[in-house]
């Protein structure tokens, strides 16, 4: 942990605190500054060429929206003014609200949009999905932006607001200009907050100002990526602490207020603090699952993939992460997670049971699997997808695969995952994360129930039946009809296994008493104050 960090004033600190006590400078910091403890390092700044969450949440705060999400999952106009529906719903024109700058001081133009959403629409699930339905998309002046569709998207309001990452965020034309492949390096958004890249410390320190001349939408209350983002602190600032228990340390002792995700030895010592809450970061349970890499040997035969199901234990993975109290974590989990109205046991019997290590040696016998290399890929700076790991790396040596674990920081990790090389040339055969509920609620943006091959999340599953089940999904009527399409697909995912559910974990969060309103679900930063 960098001290000197920790404590580093803020413009204008030193020239304000001269005339003051110690006591009065601190205090009046205290009001003007978040210090906060990130479940990761901020290795990209790129919130479209990634999935993880740490790049989202920067991202909601130096980008915003054409709409926002409310907790509802209601979409609702947030840099847009409104947006009309005509043609049978095969033209939509979205107009943008008056006074939106970016932090360069330029105007948001309706082109800066229409940029952004192209680039956004190859990395994204329903992004992509939008892109297939859409003839054109322009600017027509300044304020509106236009899609022509070459047929009805009734969805086309809610993928504006989509909370699935990568999140539609709206940049400049000239930063949204470049390859969606390729990560961006300059931060220009028009959201609540600044983001300071002449303070950026990869690896340890980086930090947001209040952005003086952003616009909230004037319209609702603040619920989820929803109506006005109003930032109560001047200042946020992200101190990256690897080691829990030094930054359990940090936020006892008052040099940070909120500590993302405290292990759960660290939160049973922290709610002993009168001046500290442990809670429910989400609402909703988090999503675990083991990844495969189906371009390489040996997890491309999908019967190496099957032979591991009688061994896999999904008690085991969430134990490992939240610790034994039940409350804390569901098993039995598949494909969609317990709070979705999709969510079936169908095709869940060989996840069920007694475990049968002897059985899945067999297996791969039959199989075929014959000792060629199986590299793990890990995070060693991030809980949940360490510890499911460390798991699946204990499951695997005593199958006897010929495993090599390779556990470096989240963001290299992130990196090493694009590689689709063989495990000889850098690649990689499996590794594990966790997806918000929110991302794995239904087929939308669900990236790991997608067989959509080279074009699909790392691990490139190419399973054709998979994709025509979700283009029925798009298609139906209602839930009532989506529910049995969810089914069948989850049917083809457990004989296919694009990847292995592992269950589904709570996620708690620590933070000073003194704090409210914090948003519930993700880790955002608008609304939140000191009382």
């Amino acid at each position: 942990m960098h001290r000197r960090t920790l404590f580093k004033a803020i413009p204008g600190a030193a020239a304000s605190g001269a005339a003051l006590p110690r006591s009065a400078v601190a205090q009046n910091r205290a009001q003007r500054v978040l210090r906060f403890v990130p479940q990761a390092n901020l290795s990209s700044l790129d919130p479209i060429t990634t999935t993880a969450y740490v790049v989202r949440n920067h991202g909601y705060m130096a980008y915003d929206t054409l709409f926002g999400t409310d907790e509802g999952f209601v979409p609702r106009p947030q840099m847009a003014e409104g947006a009309v529906e005509e043609d049978d719903g095969r033209l939509w024109t979205v107009t943008l609200r008056d006074g939106l700058r970016f932090h360069d001081g330029e105007p948001v133009r309706a082109r800066d949009a229409a940029a952004s959403l192209r680039r956004w629409m190859k990395r994204s699930a329903i992004g992509q999905k939008l892109e297939a339905a859409t003839e054109e998309l322009s600017a027509l002046d300044d304020k509106r932006l236009r899609f022509r569709l070459r047929r009805p998207f009734p969805l086309l309001l809610a993928a504006l607001g989509s909370l699935n990452t990568p999140v539609p965020f709206i940049m400049p034309e000239r930063l949204a200009a470049t390859d969606p492949f390729q990560n961006l390096r300059e931060v220009v958004g028009s959201g609540p907050f600044r983001f300071k890249a002449d303070e950026y410390n990869n690896g340890s320190f980086m930090a947001w100002e209040r952005f003086a001349g952003y616009s909230p939408s004037p319209a609702g209350r603040p619920s989820l990526t929803a109506g006005p983002k109003l930032a109560k602190f001047e200042r946020v600032e992200w101190h990256v602490i690897v080691d829990s228990a030094t930054a359990t340390a940090a936020l006892m002792n008052n040099e940070v207020d909120w500590f993302e995700e405290p292990t759960p030895e660290q939160q049973a010592l922290l709610r002993r603090r009168r001046e500290l809450a442990v809670e429910r970061l989400d609402p909703d349970p988090f999503w675990g699952l083991l990844r495969f890499n189906h371009l390489q040997p040996p997890f491309n035969d999908k019967r190496v993939r099957q032979a591991l199901l009688p061994a896999v234990s999904q008690t085991d993975s969430m134990v490992a992460i939240v610790g034994t109290d039940p409350k804390e974590y569901v098993v039995d989990v598949g494909f969609f997670p317990p709070s979705s109205p999709f969510a079936t046991d169908v095709g869940l019997a060989p996840l069920k049971g007694p475990r049968d290590l002897e059985r899945a040696k067999r297996l791969l016998r039959e199989a075929g699997y014959t000792n060629q290399p199986v590299r793990l890929i890990g995070p060693t700076d991030d809980l949940e997808p360490m510890a499911m790991a460390q798991v699946t790396a204990d499951l695997f040596r005593r199958l006897g695969l010929n495993l090599d674990v390779a556990m470096t920081d989240w963001g290299t990790m992130l990196q090493r995952r694009t590689n689709r090389g063989p495990v000889a040339q850098g690649g990689w055969s499996v590794f594990c994360t966790a997806f918000s509920s929110v991302d794995v609620f239904n087929p939308i943006g669900h990236l790991p129930l997608r067989g959509n091959g080279g074009e699909g999340w790392p691990g490139w599953s190419d399973i054709p039946r998979i994709e025509a089940l979700r283009d029925a999904w798009f298609e139906a009527p209602d839930d009532a009809a989506r529910k049995p399409i969810c089914e069948e697909m989850q049917r083809v995912a457990m004989d296919e296994l694009p990847s292995i559910p592992l269950g589904c974990f709570y996620s708690n969060t620590a933070l000073r008493r003194d704090l409210a309103d914090r948003i519930p679900g993700p880790s955002i930063f608008w609304n939140i104050r000191r009382a």
